[in-house]
């Protein structure tokens, strides 16, 4: 391996606002609001604030897995959230989230309005709320909730390490995507002999789990994630690409991952979603005005 650079870090790290690759305009060492901005409010006690990155479609896949089921009060307003302008720092937001990370959710079915912020709280919160997707009992119930946080622990390598380095960063570093590829490939091979065994993640029953795991790790596998596909040969995992297109013929999830999109297909593109008709008739492709 060669060198990538002659890089020494200085003694005490300072803030260069010219570094950071594609999103060095909205990266920043603190935290906190940088504009006063209230967020809107929709008819549905769900309020959902989010962006359909992978972290935003597990949570639009889960609200719409629940409407699927019956549950009229898993209904939501998905409103937009446009990190690359920096909509995560606006004051309303930042109440609900002081990450300044989507997705964030508001229920207001309550007396008390409450507040939900990480993808994988807000899985947790609305199955419980619903009684759906996580089983009662244990083992199942533990062996769910263990492959939720796998997917929390783990996609940040996946997302923040290889996919920045891969894609994002101003310049190629062989180090660092060595680095995180063998990670990612080590994270896809868990996957491979877990779902060799099993027909879901966490067993027999589609979950939160597979909710979670499947933007990212599915995504990745299907060539949608960094387009990173043939670099990472991810024709050798069989069984996550067996378990990703099943994941995918599911219709609620086909509705979810075009929920707060703007990247892709027109077609697969619903900026906002506040009815269920919204997905035939207000997708971007169907807006005159669409870009």
């Amino acid at each position: 391996m060669t060198d990538d650079t002659d890089y020494i870090p200085p003694r005490v790290w300072t803030w260069d606002k010219a570094s950071g690759g594609t999103f060095a305009s909205i990266n920043r060492p603190i935290a906190g609001p940088t504009h006063e901005k209230a967020l809107p409010v929709g008819r549905h006690p769900l309020q959902l604030y989010s962006l359909g990155t992978p972290n935003g479609q597990k949570v639009t896949i889960m609200l719409e897995e629940l409407l699927a089921l019956g549950h009229a009060g898993a209904e939501y307003d998905a409103w937009l959230i446009r990190i690359g302008e920096g909509d995560q720092f606006g004051s309303g937001f930042v109440d609900i989230n002081p990450n300044s990370k989507i997705p964030a959710l508001m229920d207001r079915s309550g007396a008390t309005p409450v507040r939900v912020f990480e993808s994988g709280a807000i899985l947790l919160y609305l199955a419980e709320k619903f009684d759906a997707f996580l089983p009662k009992e244990q083992p199942a119930r533990a062996e769910t909730l263990s492959w939720l946080f796998w997917q929390m622990g783990s996609a940040p390598f996946l997302g923040g390490g290889f996919g920045h380095f891969y894609a994002y960063a101003p310049t190629k570093l062989e180090y660092p995507i060595n680095r995180y590829a063998m990670e990612v490939k080590r994270q896809l091979d868990v996957l491979d002999r877990r779902l060799a065994e099993n027909e879901f993640v966490a067993g027999a029953e589609y979950t939160i789990a597979d909710m979670a795991i499947w933007p990212w790790y599915g995504g990745l596998v299907k060539g949608w994630q960094y387009g990173a596909a043939e670099f990472l040969s991810v024709q050798d995992y069989r069984d996550v690409l067996r378990w990703a297109d099943q994941v995918f013929a599911r219709p609620a999830v086909r509705r979810g991952r075009k929920v707060n999109r703007t990247s892709g297909a027109l077609s697969d593109q619903l900026h906002e979603r506040h009815d269920a008709s919204d997905f035939d008739t207000k997708t971007q492709d169907r807006i005159t005005d669409a870009p």
